[in-house]
């Protein structure tokens, strides 16, 4: 296959305004250009939403409403009452990596998630906002998180050391996940449609069926994955703010 036909040509990182500041690259790329798409989009849509403020909402406020409801419901059940003043972090979070996902799905467009800089740079925020959290709230009783309640003492120091590397790895999965995903799905997107143009109109059916569902399936991945990113978020903080193990 020529390399222009690349499935993973759609995730080239493109310099459009070249910037270089004291011999460090800060190119604004298309990178960050679709990610200043994503959030003026949604920023647009709730501002738009909550113009009028119905009584009985349209459409577009309803959405607004069930985003936000989403959101404050994930904190209450995972957080509680003490989570609400993170609420507009968590649901800027969320309502952005869904904004950058669904927005990749647009035909020659770019997603932002499906590079791991990007999603660990989201993570690395998430992972020093909880912990951060956790010593101010707690002081230095926040490393008893790493104590695990009630184990033999000979088995204690290989256990904090499990627990130490369990919570420090937290930003990696966290990123891998939703880099993974938004990754493997586009790849296959743009495999099955090579092959819907490689075989033409008679033999192009199959893949063509094929990559209408997986467009489906990547919607939903689409959600699921902001889901995913942002409830963890909310398990991760609720350790910080409770200290539970």
């Amino acid at each position: 296959m020529a390399e222009q036909h690349s499935p993973l040509e759609q995730f080239e990182i493109k310099r459009l305004i070249p910037v270089e500041i004291g011999g460090i690259d800060a190119s604004f790329t298309n990178s960050a250009l679709w990610m200043v798409l994503a959030l003026l989009v949604v920023s647009l849509l709730m501002m738009a939403a909550m113009r009028q403020r119905a009584l009985v909402p349209g459409r577009l406020q309803s959405m607004a409403e069930m985003s936000y409801e989403f959101v404050a419901g994930m904190i209450r059940e995972n957080v509680g009452d003490e989570g609400k003043k993170y609420f507009p972090f968590i649901f800027t979070l969320f309502m952005f990596i869904l904004g950058a996902n669904l927005l990749g799905m647009i035909p020659y467009s770019f997603t932002p998630t499906s590079h791991i800089i990007v999603t660990f740079a989201l993570a690395f925020v998430v992972f020093i906002g909880v912990t951060a959290i956790g010593f101010a709230r707690h002081g230095l009783h926040f490393f008893g998180f790493f104590v695990p309640a009630g184990v033999p003492k000979a088995l204690l120091p290989l256990l904090v050391v499990i627990e130490v590397i369990s919570y420090l790895i937290r930003p990696v999965s966290l990123s891998v996940r939703l880099f993974a995903n938004m990754l493997a799905g586009h790849t296959m997107l743009k495999v099955f449609a090579g092959f819907v143009i490689a075989l033409g109109v008679l033999g192009g059916w199959a893949p063509l069926a094929f990559v209408v569902a997986l467009t489906g399936l990547e919607i939903l991945i689409a959600f699921l994955q902001a889901y995913v990113f942002t409830i963890l978020t909310c398990l991760y903080l609720n350790d910080a703010v409770h200290l539970h193990h």
